[in-house]
């Protein structure tokens, strides 16, 4: 396994409009991590992917991002933001809507190539959603839609994916699915996934960073099960496709 540091938070101080909203974070992500950042709302979870892509500008400290600044390193990262804004009525399919994934490559006005096409094409295929790259976005379910959009940040052939709540509009059974893909995808990139919900945590994480303006805890999914049970005195449960473990040590 490659052990290089990928993503490097040193102190790390950001507020808006004076308001503090992170103090002092520290933490680094591997080549094929796999982590989960939770925390209540307004802990600051969105913030530290908006900071990773260089959308906002820390106060103090320094971030790193495949040895580089936040911005030279945009393009090589994946984002699924969690909400959208676009029309589901307007008549796009889902080739096309993937395609806008390397409008970063290829630059605002100018025309995909063969190249674009093959490569959104093979992403489809990949997600289980080729034989519906003629489908109108607005005709689809709400998790087929949810895998068009990992398909456009994954257009973009990321070496890190970036997912902020992307399972809160979901179902448990494409959730479980779900899960499973991004495990499969973790074999070649490193994942980063929010969620302000302790209650489940996935067994295909690796590592939790729990966040609530300040960093409480950052390690390894199994040692920190405890800790963050107690932080939150809440049960934080594992969940797979067919049983769930609880830190509480029940069935």
């Amino acid at each position: 396994m490659d052990n290089s540091i990928i993503v490097d938070f040193r102190n790390v101080f950001f507020s808006y409009n004076t308001i503090p909203v992170l103090e002092n974070i520290n933490f680094q992500l591997y080549r094929n991590d796999f982590l989960a950042i939770i925390g209540p709302n307004g802990g600051g979870k969105t913030t530290i992917l908006k900071l990773m892509l260089g959308l906002l500008k820390f106060d103090k400290g320094s971030i790193t991002i495949f040895g580089k600044s936040p911005l030279e390193a945009r393009k090589s990262i994946g984002y699924l933001p969690q909400h959208f804004t676009s029309n589901f009525d307007f008549p796009i399919n889902v080739l096309e809507t993937v395609l806008m994934g390397r409008l970063g490559k290829r630059g605002i006005g100018k025309r995909y190539t063969q190249k674009d096409i093959e490569i959104c094409l093979e992403v489809l295929q990949h997600i289980g959603m080729e034989q519906f790259k003629n489908t109108e976005i607005g005709k689809l379910s709400g998790g087929q839609r949810q895998r068009v959009f990992i398909a456009r940040a994954l257009a973009t052939k990321p070496k890190l994916l970036l997912l902020d709540e992307p399972v809160s509009s979901i179902d448990m059974k494409w959730e479980q699915a779900f899960y499973k893909l991004l495990h499969e995808l973790n074999k070649e990139i490193a994942i980063i996934l929010v969620t302000h919900d302790i209650s489940v945590i996935s067994m295909y994480i690796d590592k939790i960073a729990c966040i609530n303006r300040k960093l409480f805890y950052h390690g390894s999914k199994k040692e920190g099960m405890h800790k963050i049970s107690e932080m939150y005195e809440y049960p934080v449960q594992i969940i797979s496709h067919e049983t769930s473990h609880s830190s509480s040590g029940e069935g």
